[in-house]
């Protein structure tokens, strides 16, 4: 997101200056501040890992698992009761390429095996993008991704 607001500006800035009249010598060219955050140089203390969610579970098994939790990572922060190790498995798929809360392809053959009435859902930003995905047992594919989520997702069994 940081990268494509970056190119963004930078486009828009050649495309001004292509249809900007040209200096002349009455025309004093005044020079720009420097555009730190544009360039991903954050000020101390500040950081913009764009992963913020609500990760809200149901009939998992575990009542203790149930409920309503948030995250933040960098840091791991919020009222999720495996913060750290959540944003671990969210950075890694990041480092891999792997977007976690992509839904299961309509055309996948799965096995009909269900794994219970678990359900949860996964709202907010992850890598600065918009994130809404649902996550249930209801077939070999479906208890496949949750597995994968887990610390994110509790362990459903």
């Amino acid at each position: 997101m940081l990268r494509r607001l970056t190119l963004t500006a930078v486009v828009s800035l050649a495309a001004l200056s292509a249809s900007a009249p040209a200096a002349t010598a009455l025309t004093p060219l005044v020079p720009l501040p420097p555009l730190p955050f544009l360039l991903g140089d954050w000020p101390a203390g500040e950081t913009d890992s764009g992963t913020r969610l609500t990760v809200t579970v149901s009939e998992s098994g575990n009542p203790a698992a149930n409920g309503t939790f948030e995250l933040e990572c960098d840091p791991a922060a919020g009222s999720h009761p495996a913060a750290q190790r959540a944003c671990d498995l969210l950075d890694r798929a990041a480092e891999a390429g792997e977007n976690p809360f992509v839904p299961t392809d309509r055309n996948a053959m799965c096995t009909m095996q269900v794994g219970g009435p678990a359900a949860a859902r996964v709202e907010g930003t992850w890598q600065g993008e918009p994130v809404d995905a649902r996550f249930s047992q209801a077939n070999g594919c479906e208890i496949s991704r949750w597995n994968n989520l887990v610390p994110l997702l509790p362990s459903a069994r």
